[in-house]
């Protein structure tokens, strides 16, 4: 497939694009070049209808990677994060269903909810996001804004819910048997991107985390659909 990347010269674009490329063509959209210049590059803007009508022509699929920033600061944080979490994902998806592509992946993160995710135990994906800052919530919002896109285009979009993605050396060199964790290596996130990329069953929300014991995260809903779950085991 060729794939429609918003958002891809990003730290997780960095991270998981070089496993993409390994099976499908990459088109990168961002004002940004992407890590690797063997990619197709479209420098542009996520306010840009235009420009993201024409980049998702000829596309089979579109993954949304753009992110808002994590650091509460006023205004600035919140023009970038409706800009990006809510707006940008919008247009995003109206260029796509414009293009004819019906297949698509938001990258969310478990930031929808709130408080310390170590310290909470998430039995599926049906808990109420219920995170009160900016970041979290406008990542719920944007998970709203696709499943408004399944309903009124017929989109099937599959929202994954990252957390904390990672090099495969980072995790392991953080990561002991034990001590639950929640970070996700680069490889995990990439094939629960590749396996979402293929589902299609309207607007789905799934967890995605290197929670190998699953001690925090019931990941039982990314098995059964999406026949994924986190492959990496810490070494000691």
């Amino acid at each position: 497939m060729k794939l429609l990347i918003v958002g891809g010269s990003g730290h997780v674009g960095g991270l998981v694009l070089p496993h993409l490329a390994q099976r499908h063509t990459l088109r990168v959209f961002d004002l940004r070049p992407p890590a690797s210049p063997e990619w197709e590059y479209v420098s542009g803007s996520i306010n840009d209808l235009t420009a993201l009508c024409q980049a998702a022509e000829g596309a089979d699929a579109l993954l949304y990677m753009a992110m808002g920033h994590k650091e509460y600061t006023i205004p600035e944080a919140v023009t970038s994060n409706l800009d990006v979490n809510i707006k940008g994902v919008y247009l995003a998806l109206y260029a796509a269903q414009q293009a004819g592509i019906a297949q698509a992946v938001y990258t969310s993160s478990m930031s929808v909810y709130g408080g310390d995710l170590l310290k909470r135990y998430f039995p599926d994906e049906d808990l109420t996001p219920d995170s009160s800052h900016l970041y979290g919530f406008s990542k719920h919002l944007g998970e709203q804004v696709c499943r408004n896109a399944a309903r009124e285009w017929g989109i099937h979009v599959n929202a994954l819910r990252l957390c904390f993605p990672i090099s495969e050396d980072e995790w392991l060199a953080n990561t002991r048997f034990g001590t639950p964790t929640i970070a996700t290596t680069a490889a995990d996130v990439a094939s629960a991107l590749l396996a979402a990329l293929e589902y299609q069953g309207g607007f789905q929300a799934f967890m995605i985390s290197g929670d190998y014991e699953q001690k925090i995260m019931n990941m039982a809903k990314a098995k059964r659909l999406l026949g994924w779950e986190p492959l990496a085991r810490p070494t000691s």
